[in-house]
């Protein structure tokens, strides 16, 4: 595996560390569509699922027998159980909001107002930060506000969409919250656009997310052959929430 390229902050090159996801696969690429990856976990991976999945049981008082990643999405199915979308949203949230110290997020925004330098900064540590949870991504350039910055995070399939194979579980338990978490609580605006055609993924630096009843993934329906949950009489995915639906930042767990 090669490095991801560079990464020019305070005027100085800074080379992006061999952080690729370790796969599995014969190939070296993520299986293709229809087939799910294997993967070659670290000891930091397993740990940082382990912390996520620990959390998610206290924050919402369901429990998981599974190990490593497959405890992680079966958490995140018992989540979504007896739950609305927004429910399911603000659950995430207290998961995420847990994992930080106090203050963290008016220290975040002190760090990293809303520039250029912040946007391709944070784009350049989710790589080695989350590759665990969505797998192999690249750095990428991205016009934003009519500037040019390298602050696209292009995930080539996400693993948490391929494991979940839910259209629901992707919107309201990774999209929404991320991109609220770091436009309203870190001031950074975020936004991200799974592509469901091949399970891949862009997350933008900088970038305001769509307004929610201009966003596509309300329009997409289930995963037939793959999820559990899929209701293939329904033209939308039946676990998005409606467009209207505005994401409070108070708990509303059930």
């Amino acid at each position: 595996m090669q490095a991801l390229g560079t990464l020019s902050v305070s005027h100085r090159p800074i080379s992006l560390p061999n952080v690729r996801a370790v796969i599995a696969e014969p190939s070296g690429e993520p299986a293709p569509m229809g087939q799910k990856t294997k993967y070659n976990d670290s000891f930091f991976d397993k740990m940082f699922m382990g912390i996520f999945t620990t959390k998610m049981e206290e924050v919402t008082g369901k429990k998981t027998e599974l190990d490593g990643y497959e405890g992680l999405v079966e958490i995140s199915r018992k989540v979504m159980q007896g739950r609305t979308p927004l429910q399911q949203r603000a659950a995430v949230r207290q998961v995420l909001m847990s994992t930080l110290p106090p203050g963290a997020p008016e220290q975040f925004r002190k760090l990293f107002p809303p520039t250029k330098w912040s946007a391709e900064f944070n784009a350049f540590i989710t790589i080695p930060v989350f590759k665990w949870l969505v797998g192999p991504c690249d750095l990428q350039d991205v016009e934003v506000n009519g500037v040019m910055q390298k602050s696209l995070v292009k995930i080539k399939k996400c693993r948490y969409l391929e494991n979940s194979g839910c259209v629901g579980m992707c919107v309201n338990m990774c999209k929404l919250p991320t991109q609220d978490f770091f436009t309203k609580e870190f001031g950074l605006p975020l936004s991200m656009t799974p592509n469901f055609e091949d399970m891949s993924c862009e997350m933008v630096f900088g970038k305001m997310p769509a307004p929610l009843d201009e966003d596509p993934a309300f329009q997409q329906p289930c995963f037939e052959a793959i999820c559990t949950m899929a209701q293939p009489k329904s033209p939308v995915c039946p676990k998005l929430k409606p467009a209207t639906e505005s994401v409070q930042t108070d708990s509303v767990l059930a």
